[in-house]
């Protein structure tokens, strides 16, 4: 009988709680995103001309080439297109990267403005040709468009018309340039150490990462400024498995390939990472909830309650929402013997990680080294670093981020978010405390799947707002 008192008491605080959360989402009225851009044909078309030209000169990187008198061509470019930027400011320039200093009236709280001139190969066929820029039914085509000349155009030509009006900012106001973030090159290291020589440190650090995204998830209708306020780290490692080799027609039960199959299969059915739903995911989707649908408000915008069931069941929805609770392995390279009918006496796969903070680098591969010894494999780290320090939502820096969205685009949600890639901004972290990974143009599902694919291309009227925004964000600088 008291067993029963204990099981109903059980079911009835069970009730209570999931009445208080309906109870609490009927009350609290559904949101709709209202920004809408606003079209400027005469500004579109002179931003998308610059733009244009920027996509035209090639400036593919290439792991472990500096490739300078490439990008000497492309600055040559930006010479033409921005000639006021290149006669007022402070030009440093480094390998290929570049660092320009638009002085200001103080130095204490300097700001630095980012986004890199190198692109990724563009292979496939393409509607238009990758290099081309053609510019046709209100879009900018070709390999950059997106990542992220545009945040290039946008930010020189902020800087170019507000030179045109004689404006001189409260704050220095850097430019920075890598030209090999695409193949993680030397660029931003060696322009961030060349900053710290001269005690440079940033109040603020406005990289590439989010945007604003058109239905960033299923059900929510409209455009979002998504704010990276959180980037995971990244590894790889090589996982070896060796033996004496031999003839392939009398195989041992424990060869090599099938040591490492064994690995993988129980790496990918028992997954030792860590689940866990961080302060900033929880903002994410606490954030978004308002703006969808009844489930989602009612499942995200009560976490109180909801939390520890949604980090058990969402990886198993979606492996995009799995990126945002743990650290995820992905194999992605293999090697065997040279021949068909011999056994190797080396045989390897690689392990692309990207860490979570709360199960960083050294305790995720710890973790995969653990489980390889099981299986008599030897791990090899190729390259890694850690996840960043998140941005404080709560600080001036930030404040400032968000004041300028409200004023540029007027009606968008602010959405911070934890970003699953890897940006330059991770190397000013060390000088920097608020690195915010934003570029201000619209990408909707096409453009997701352009970048580093194919057919890349923006919309036109996504340049007018960008420009504005740099300069806002210039001009709100104190």
């Amino acid at each position: 009988m008291i067993a029963l008192y204990i099981v109903l008491g059980i079911l009835g605080v069970i009730v209570l709680l999931l009445l208080t959360a309906l109870i609490r989402t009927l009350l609290k009225p559904a949101k709709k995103s209202d920004w809408v851009p606003e079209r400027d044909p005469a500004r579109e078309q002179k931003y998308a001309e610059k733009l244009a030209e920027m996509i035209r000169y090639e400036t593919v990187s290439r792991k472990g080439e500096i490739q300078r008198e490439k990008f000497l061509g492309f600055h040559r470019i930006l010479e033409k297109l921005f000639p006021l930027v290149h006669e007022k400011l402070e030009k440093t320039e480094i390998d290929g990267a570049l660092l320009y200093r638009f002085p200001g009236k103080k130095s204490d709280r300097p700001v630095v403005l980012m986004g890199h001139q190198d692109v990724v190969p563009a292979e496939g066929v393409w509607e238009h040709d990758p290099f081309s820029g053609d510019i046709e039914n209100g879009k900018v085509w070709g390999r950059g468009s997106a990542d992220t000349k545009c945040s290039v155009m946008a930010f020189f030509q902020a800087v170019e018309e507000l030179l045109a009006e004689g404006f001189t900012p409260e704050q220095d106001i850097y430019l920075s340039s890598s030209n090999n973030e695409e193949v993680s090159g030397e660029g931003c290291p060696k322009t961030v150490a060349e900053l710290e020589r001269r005690g440079v440190k940033p109040f603020l650090v406005n990289d590439e990462g989010g945007s604003v995204v058109t239905e960033p998830m299923k059900g929510l209708a409209g455009n979002f400024a998504m704010v990276g306020v959180l980037e995971k780290g990244q590894g790889n490692l090589k996982i070896i498995a060796k033996s004496n080799g031999g003839h392939s027609s009398y195989p041992p039960k424990n060869s090599p390939i099938v040591r490492l199959s064994k690995f993988i299969t129980d790496l990918s059915k028992h997954s030792p990472m860590k689940l866990r739903m961080s302060r900033e995911a929880g903002q994410m989707f606490s954030n978004m909830a308002p703006y969808g649908p009844f489930w989602m408000r009612l499942l995200f915008g009560n976490l109180w309650l909801f939390k520890p069931l949604l980090t058990a069941l969402m990886p198993s929805i979606s492996s995009q929402a799995a990126a945002l609770l743990r650290t995820t392995v992905a194999p992605t390279m293999q090697s065997g013997s040279d021949g068909c009918n011999v056994l190797p006496q080396e045989a390897s796969v690689t392990l692309n990680l990207r860490y979570i903070p709360h199960q960083n680098m050294e305790e995720s591969n710890e973790a995969i080294r653990k489980l390889a010894e099981k299986y008599d494999l030897e791990v090899e780290t190729i390259d890694a670093y850690p996840a960043c320090e998140p941005v404080d939502t709560q600080s001036n820096a930030f404040d400032l981020i968000r004041e300028v969205i409200a004023e540029v685009y007027p009606g968008l949600p602010l959405i911070p978010y934890v970003m699953t890639g890897g940006t330059d901004a991770r190397h000013y972290q060390r000088i920097c405390n608020a690195c915010v990974r934003f570029s201000p143009v619209v990408y909707g599902p096409d453009q997701m799947k352009g970048m580093h694919g194919l057919n890349e291309y923006l919309d036109t009227y996504s340049l007018p707002a960008a420009v504005d925004y740099y300069k806002t964000l210039i001009r709100r600088a104190e």
